[in-house]
């Protein structure tokens, strides 16, 4: 049985994510100094990481 040619990733261009994990968020946002280390809830949006 084969592949599907959709399902095959190898040697192909990675897509941009255009959303980011919650711990990716959070870094970013202690790194521009947006919330303090204890803010667990109502993160701010961000922009993702290119």
């Amino acid at each position: 049985m084969s592949l599907h040619a959709s399902l095959k990733i190898g040697g192909k261009i990675k897509k941009k994510r255009n959303v980011m994990k919650r711990f990716e968020r959070i870094d970013v946002l202690l790194k521009e100094k947006r919330i303090a280390e204890e803010q667990v809830f109502a993160l701010p949006k961000t922009k993702p990481v290119e």
